[in-house]
Formats: structure tokens, C-alpha cells, sequence
């Protein structure tokens, strides 16, 4: 079976451009299969995700249990397990590990989320 050609057919409409032009189409195709994508990563997650996240933080694979649990029991899962951390080693000024194993313990979790009320209020 030979396969027909319609290349010429399929590129009239990008025959006039120039590669300017076609740079700026390429871009904006690409665009509009990678937002949603990119979309749907913001907007969705797992346990496992957010496990997996904290695991690439340095974050000991015991602990990410009990961190990613306290954040789906306090409504924080969808800021991102790893979010939470890192927030709250910025605000106390210490290690993402240290902070991690902080909440791993049951402790901060108020302040944790205090910090995300913080940031919705003005909105």
C-alpha cells in the first residue's frame, strides 16, 4: 500500500508566512496542548504526588505520611504537601527537613495553616 502525499495540500496555509510568523504559530499551537496539561497539574493532585514531592525535598519517607494526612485533615492538600513545608521553614527560619519533621510529629500545624489563611484573606 503506498501512502498518498498531501503535504503540499496540508501546508497551504503556512506557505505564506514567514518564520517569524511560523515561530509565533508553532508557539501558539503549542500553547494550546500544553495549558491544559499544565492546568490540570495545577488544579489536581494526589497523596501519592505529594509524597512523591516530599520525598524530593529531602524529606524522610517516614515522614511523609503522617505530613501529607495532616494536610488532607486540615483542607491543605490542594496548596500542596511540599507548599506547606516550605512555607513553614521560611516563616519559623529553619530547614525544609527540620520543618518536615515537625509536622511528621504532629507539632505546627496551626501555624502551617495560619500562614495559608494569611494569604486568602486579602482576596
Amino acid at each position: 500500500m503506498r501512502r498518498q502525499d498531501d503535504f503540499a495540500e496540508r501546508r497551504k496555509h503556512l506557505a505564506a508566512m514567514s518564520d517569524g510568523e511560523l515561530y509565533e504559530y508553532f508557539w501558539s499551537l503549542t500553547g494550546q496542548v500544553v495549558d491544559p496539561l499544565l492546568e490540570l497539574g495545577r488544579k489536581n493532585t494526589s497523596p501519592s504526588i505529594e509524597r512523591s514531592v516530599l520525598l524530593r525535598m529531602g524529606i524522610s519517607s517516614l515522614e511523609t505520611k503522617p505530613i501529607v494526612e495532616g494536610c488532607i485533615d486540615r483542607g491543605l492538600l490542594g496548596k500542596g504537601a511540599g507548599h506547606v513545608v516550605y512555607k513553614l521553614a521560611k516563616a519559623k527560619s529553619i530547614s525544609v527537613k527540620e520543618a518536615g519533621s515537625l509536622l511528621a510529629e504532629g507539632r505546627c500545624w496551626d501555624e502551617a495553616a495560619a500562614l495559608f489563611r494569611k494569604e486568602g484573606e486579602g482576596k
